[in-house]
């Protein structure tokens, strides 16, 4: 952990005792946020899984599972600021062991549904239960890490939400595959049972193993608390703002156009490669698994060697607009690569990489384009522009579905979508524009 401190140019200078500090906090906390942010992930991804299954059982059309798998986002608009709000009130560890129960609960709940409006209910239910998750970890980790560590740490946390892309698909293989029937249950209600009992769990153990702040914990020394608060109290504020003013501000506007492109392609692939696969002639749902995990690998490695180029280079328009180029094209040709299975699975694993790949790019952005006063609200309301994009894409994918037998015509829109806005981004966000430019490193 030592190592990894020293890529943190502020606490590599600094003395040792303030590195074991920090390693202290990173070991404590980061193994349990990074588990919470997996089963998190597995347990939105895995309706992707269980539509294969349960299409039959509930009489779900592609555009119902299409709501279904959208609204879910509609539910987490709505209650994202309430429960940031509640947590600035009771603390995080009630506030996270809230949310962890409520999700986990309502997960296994959804194997209970036997219609296709009990799915889009549980759906709505359960973004409302993980409404604030994200925002309240971030949060949270301005309470023991100085702004020098939040950066990477925050990058490690959405990598481990990606890595659950990997374990979805293959973990869900095993379970539709092997324990169908299991004490009288169908395999689709097996996934999410198996899926939402760990949340459950590891809500339980979060409550015991996360303290609030520093100075309430048992585990740190007097000493090292003091470290802790010294050095984010001596970190300066942000300047204050009128959320009236970043309102009126046009380039968060662009900014979230551009983020609801990009949400839109990686939500069709976090919700409908399964489905895509089938497509391809292939039935066996191990095989499935295996093969929807291979966009969460390239999209992993893609995403380092993406990142350390635009921050060797300082260049973030053109990392991001190609990189939306490059998944608007892939799934634009998917269509054509019909009847070639080796060729499809290239371009799917291609196209959902770039689009998965293309939001940590584009968070390199918003901070350097917003001025500081603004930046925070501006973010939040980018962020809310692509959780709309999570309902609306969805609805759109699912009735291209019903209407057309075919996923192909939809990928050709969300491909239409991309190409928008890598458009909007390099037309509208010109490089003067980012503070963050090479000739400002120095």
């Amino acid at each position: 952990m030592n190592d990894t401190l020293s890529q943190y140019p502020d606490i590599a200078s600094a003395d040792p005792g303030t590195r074991r500090v920090y390693a202290k906090v990173l070991w404590r906390l980061m193994p349990f946020l990074m588990l919470a942010f997996i089963v998190n992930a597995i347990d939105r991804i895995n309706l992707s899984f269980a539509k294969l299954r349960m299409a039959e059982d509930i009489l779900l059309s592609d555009a119902a599972y299409g709501i279904g798998a959208g609204i879910f986002y509609l539910g987490y608009i709505l209650f994202e600021v309430p429960s940031n709000l509640y947590m600035q009130r009771v603390g995080a560890r009630r506030t996270i062991t809230r949310i962890m129960l409520l999700w986990g609960m309502v997960t296994v709940a959804t194997a209970f549904v036997t219609t296709a409006n009990q799915l889009i209910a549980a759906r709505f239910l359960l973004g409302m239960a993980e409404a604030g998750f994200f925002p309240g970890i971030i949060l949270y980790m301005t309470y023991w890490l100085p702004a020098s560590l939040r950066g990477r740490v925050t990058a490690g946390l959405l990598m481990a939400g990606m890595m659950a892309g990997i374990i979805c698909g293959p973990l869900s293989g095993v379970i539709m595959t092997h324990l169908d029937g299991w004490l009288g249950f169908k395999d689709w209600q097996m996934l999410f049972i198996l899926t939402g009992a760990p949340t459950i769990l590891l809500g339980i153990f979060g409550w015991f193993w996360l303290t609030d702040r520093p100075e309430q914990s048992n585990w740190l020394t007097a000493e090292e608390k003091r470290q802790i608060a010294q050095d984010i109290c001596s970190e300066p504020g942000a300047v204050g703002s009128h959320f009236g003013g970043v309102l009126r501000e046009p380039r968060m506007y662009i900014a979230g156009l551009v983020y609801f492109c990009i949400y839109s392609g990686s939500n069709t692939v976090t919700y409908w490669i399964p489905t895509l696969i089938r497509g391809f002639g292939l039935e066996d749902l191990k095989l499935i698994g295996m093969l929807a995990a291979l966009p969460f690998i390239v999209a992993v490695c893609a995403m380092y060697l993406l990142g350390r180029s635009s921050d060797r280079h300082m260049e973030r328009r053109w990392h991001l607009g190609l990189t939306m180029i490059v998944g608007a094209g892939s799934f634009a040709l998917l269509g054509l690569a019909q009847g070639n299975v080796v060729l499809s699975i290239f371009l799917m694993s291609l196209g959902s990489a770039a689009a998965l790949s293309a939001i940590p790019l584009f968070w390199t952005i918003p901070p350097a384009l917003l001025n500081k006063a603004g930046a925070a609200g501006g973010i939040a309301v980018i962020s809310s522009l692509g959780n709309l994009a999570g309902v609306l894409s969805q609805a759109a994918v699912g009735s291209i579905k019903s209407a057309t037998g075919s996923l192909y015509l939809a990928f050709d829109v969300m491909a239409l979508v991309m190409v928008l806005g890598a458009l909007v981004l390099l037309i509208w966000i010109p490089a003067h524009a980012l503070k963050d430019r090479r000739d400002s490193k120095a």
